[in-house]
This record gives structure tokens, C-alpha cells and sequence, in this order.
């Protein structure tokens, strides 16, 4: 099914969302720079059964030393079926395991895969599979939300996502010419990322295809404009600027010249570098998958090499499959696969891995119980009752599993893990307080992540493997 057409989230408050923070010189020169470029490019809620049961209050929480410089978030929009992948349970027998009912060991003595991710299962001590993630939320819009923020749905404020956060607390330190927040390679659609923070930390979204011969990159790489046509324009342009060369020492002309700059560098030099795929070696590509997400990813570690805080890949194609499952199951999971376990081994061989998260989910599950009936036929529908998370990287250790679901993958079983347990481990591992006050433009009250006060649950931070 294809994403729905971008939108609000229902909590969102339109005056919120409307208003940007006060910039600073850097910030309007960054606006600046994108503003030059692009002118020279021309609940339902979950099933009513039993609240999985919270864990008992935790000892303190250690101190975590920050070791994550870069994100590269994978987010399987839709929702990707738990069961059929990375929690089998092949005893559930045909009504819940359908057709891939084979699970495969890995590297790992006592963690399996299902059948469809060979080479994942080569990898598994790189991951931890988080085998209890839970919210009870069986809404797109809303568990995108949740996911994504920690925050309840249907509050007031509308938060901005991980991304945006993260952007916001490493931008002082990033001086890259990238974007610090950017979407390979369409926004996700399912709620105004940014949130509160407004437009000046929405993410950056590459659009065009990493696959093809030519990388377009939005406002960077333009369809049919050759690098020495760029060149001749901004030639022209420098000798049509008189005012420029009259003015030059005023502070406003300094100010959009260095701007303007800035802007050549991201189209013709090192910003443009960064998303040329050609530079790497066609083996290597070969071994990404010549797909589009196998060069989403390769194209993430380019990015982490360049030092962009926040980078996401919305699969594309999406995983909500109350139809046509286990025909999408066959054509993506390979794809996946693919890609996701050549996205850790190259990161580990650069010597990135350390300082880079790697963390991979949808906004829920699938039913693990096959819809039979028509109109579905054999399809999934949404569950967020219990699915699986993968971190890696940046301070997450691997070959473990955190939590367990019960023989059927119907419910937590086991270490419940919410939202926010997950997000406040990813914070805490980039060095980002929970509790940090967010900027608001009207000045209210509003943090990082919620509070038990505020009603959130919580199992507490994944200690067992930071």
C-alpha cells in the first residue's frame, strides 16, 4: 500500500507548528545556503487484552558514557510482520507462521532468524534484537508518533521526533555543509517531524533514487544540469553582480555572499561528493544490493563518514501487508537483509560502528495470527501489542536479546520494552539529556522525553546492553 499523502498529527496545534525558533547568524546563513541553491537549481487502540505487566522499579540507572556521534535509523513504515523475520516461532504451526515456517541459527549461539535473512544471521554479533517492544497502539498515524517521540498521542504539544532532537543538540558542534537531519529519501509522512521546533530543523529529504545512474539529490544534483553548466552560471552571475563588488564591505552583502558559498560547495564540492555513489567501488555497491534500499544504505554510510548527526531511511515500499503478505515478505526481506547486514559490516570496517547507532523497526507489528479471510487472503494486520526492534552500534552491544514475546508472539512475555525505554537508551548513548527543556515558541513547558509522572510506562533504559 502506499504511504498516505503528508499530514499533521492530530495533536498537532496549527500555531505550533507554524512558528520557527529565533536563528541565529549560523542558522540564517544554513537557511541562506538552501534558499541560494534552490534558486540556482531552479488508537485504534490495541486489542483490549491485559496490559503486558511493567517491570519492577530498577536499581539506579548507572552512568552511561556517550559514545554515539551519528543515527542511521531504518524505519520500516507499515509496520514489518515480527514473526516472519526476526522472532520465529516455527511450533506456532501454519495459522501463525503461513509460509516460512523454518527458523535459522546465527552466528550467535541461541538467537535465531527466520528463514528469509541469511545474511543478517552472519551478523548477529554486531545486533541485539529487542524481542519486547510494546505501546498497544495499532494506529499508523499515532504509533508512527509514539515511536518516534515517546510522547502520548493527543497531548497538547505537538514534539518533534528523535531526528529533529537530535539535530537540534548536535548542531551546535556540526559543522558539516549537510543538513543535520536527513531522509533517504521521502519524509515519512506520517506526522510533521519537526514538530514545535518548526522549519528550521525539519529534515532534509534527498527525494530521487540512490539506485539510479544518477543520484539527484532535491536542490543538489538537478536532472539534465551537467556540473560545468552550473559552473558557466555561476560565472554569469559573478560578473552581472556590480552591487556586489560595489557594496562588498557591508555586513548584509558579506553575510549572503558566504551564503552564496556555501551553496556552490554543497552542488559543486565536498556536499555534492558525499552523495555521489560512483565514488565507491562497483563490488562494493554489488554487495549493498543494487536496489533502492541496498544504496539508501550505503548512501547512509557516506553521510555518517561526513559527520551528519541524523540520518533516516524510509524503506521504501513500506511493510503494511493485510494483503498480498507473503508475496511482499518474498521480494523484500532479501532486500532487506541485503542491505542492512552490509550497512554493519561496512560501518564496522571503516571503524564506525562504535560511535554510530544503527537501530531498525517499524511502528508496530503484524497480527502473528494469518488473516485468512477475504479480503485479506493470507495477509497481516497491525499489532502493537509485541514486535521487534533491532539496535546496533554507537555504545549497543551485540549478540543479545532484550525481553521475549510468548510462544505465539502474541503478547510480552518477558522485560517489557516501550518507547520511551528504547529512545531514552538512544539519547542517552548521544550524550542528550531526557530531561532537557525543548525550546517552544510560545515558551511552554516541554522536554525531551516524558516523565513517569507524565503516565509514561517505562521498563527502564536497555542497561543489559549499553
Amino acid at each position: 500500500m502506499n504511504p498516505p499523502p503528508l499530514s499533521r498529527h492530530p495533536s498537532a496545534s496549527p500555531l505550533g507548528l507554524s512558528l520557527s525558533l529565533p536563528m541565529t547568524r549560523r542558522d540564517a546563513l544554513r537557511v541562506g545556503l538552501f534558499s541560494t541553491a534552490g534558486m540556482l537549481l531552479a488508537n485504534t487502540s490495541a486489542s483490549g487484552t491485559a496490559e503486558p505487566t511493567p517491570a519492577p522499579p530498577a536499581a539506579p540507572t548507572p552512568a552511561i558514557k556517550p559514545r554515539a556521534k551519528s543515527v542511521i535509523q531504518i524505519f520500516l513504515w507499515g509496520g514489518m510482520s515480527h514473526n516472519d523475520t526476526w522472532d520465529p516461532k516455527p511450533a506456532s504451526g501454519y495459522d501463525y507462521m503461513g509460509d516460512f515456517r523454518t527458523a535459522i541459527p546465527t552466528n550467535v549461539d541461541g538467537i535465531q532468524m527466520g528463514e528469509l535473512f541469511p545474511q543478517l544471521a552472519k551478523q548477529a554479533d554486531k545486533y541485539s534484537l529487542i524481542r519486547s517492544m510494546t505501546h498497544r497502539n495499532n494506529g499508523h498515524e499515532t504509533a508512527a508518533y509514539l515511536m518516534q517521540t515517546a510522547h502520548a498521542p493527543g497531548e497538547r504539544l505537538a514534539y518533534p521526533s528523535v531526528g529533529a532532537v537530535f539535530a537540534l543538540f548536535k548542531s551546535p558542534t556540526y559543522q558539516g555543509l549537510i543538513p543535520p537531519y536527513v531522509v533517504l529519501t521521502q519524509p515519512q509522512g506520517r506526522f510533521s517531524e519537526e514538530g514545535f521546533l518548526g522549519p528550521r530543523l525539519k529534515p532534509f529529504a534527498t527525494g530521487g533514487d540512490p539506485n539510479a545512474a544518477r543520484f539527484e539529490v532535491e536542490g543538489v544534483v538537478s536532472r539534465g544540469l551537467t556540473d560545468a553548466r552550473q559552473k558557466a552560471r555561476r560565472d554569469l552571475l559573478r560578473k552581472m553582480d556590480t552591487m556586489g563588488r560595489a557594496m562588498g564591505a557591508s555586513p548584509q552583502l558579506v553575510a549572503t555572499e558566504e551564503a552564496k558559498q556555501q551553496a556552490y560547495e554543497l552542488i559543486l564540492g565536498q556536499g555534492k561528493e558525499v552523495f555521489d555513489l560512483a565514488k565507491e567501488k562497483p563490488e562494493l555497491r554489488d554487495r549493498y544490493g543494487r536496489h533502492t534500499f541496498g544504496q539508501d544504505c550505503l548512501a547512509a554510510r557516506r553521510m555518517v563518514g561526513a559527520g551528519v548527526p541524523y540520518i533516516v531511511i524510509n524503506y521504501p515500499g513500506g511493510w503494511d501487508t493485510h494483503s498480498n503478505h507473503f508475496a511482499t515478505m518474498r521480494r523484500q526481506c532479501p532486500q532487506l537483509d541485503q542491505g542492512l547486514a552490509m550497512l554493519l559490516q561496512d560501518l564496522s570496517d571503516h571503524g564506525l560502528l562504535e560511535s554510530t547507532i544503527v537501530w531498525c523497526c517499524g511502528e508496530f507489528g503484524r497480527g502473528p495470527k494469518v488473516d485468512w479471510q477475504p479480503p485479506w487472503n493470507g495477509g497481516r494486520n497491525h499489532y502493537g501489542n509485541v514486535f521487534t526492534a533491532l539496535v546496533a552500534g554507537g555504545g549497543f552491544k551485540g549478540g543479545h536479546l532484550v525481553g521475549a514475546s510468548d510462544q505465539k508472539a502474541e503478547e510480552v512475555k518477558e522485560r517489557p520494552v516501550y518507547p520511551v525505554d528504547l529512545l531514552g537508551s538512544i539519547y542517552a548513548l548521544g550524550g542528550i539529556d531526557a530531561g532537557a527543556k525543548l525550546p517552544h515558541p510560545l515558551g511552554a513547558e516541554a522536554r525531551v522525553l516524558p516523565a513517569a509522572a507524565d503516565g509514561a510506562k517505562s521498563g527502564g533504559l536497555l542497561t543489559e546492553i549499553m
